[in-house]
């Protein structure tokens, strides 16, 4: 959490606990409480878009940490969650190995490479 306006690793503006404002610093302190109303905000997006991807593992799995390991990822990457296309039939299909490999066969993976690693971690062991 960070109530200061900080550049990501890609150099993209972001405040709070991950919430991405992009190229333009639009704003350059929040208050805890307005961090906390972006990150609530943030994580009912995050789950909408990981339901829609993953609708069958998440109703079906509800306490499979997996789970979360998928909307961590649509938290981190918004949409382009979209575009892991195998990593997600792999989730739906419960093939944990080739899910955790098409997660690192990624540019985010490189881009967020212990981020990365930990989520594969939890995606290999369920835990």
């Amino acid at each position: 959490m960070r109530l200061e306006a900080y550049q990501d690793t890609l150099g993209l503006w972001t405040i709070g606990i991950g919430h991405l404002l992009g190229a333009e610093k639009r704003m350059s302190k929040i208050t805890f409480a307005e961090c906390m109303a972006l990150f609530e905000t943030d994580l009912k997006d995050a789950w909408e878009i990981a339901y829609k991807l993953c609708p069958k593992m998440l109703m079906t799995e509800r306490e499979d940490q997996r789970n979360n390991v998928i909307v961590n990822m649509a938290f981190n990457l918004g949409t382009k969650l979209g575009g892991f296309k195998k990593f997600i039939a792999a989730c739906e299909g419960s093939d944990w190995p080739t899910a955790a490999k098409e997660m690192m066969d990624s540019k985010w993976a490189t881009q967020v490479p212990l981020r990365a690693e930990r989520l594969r971690d939890v995606i290999l062991k369920g835990h």
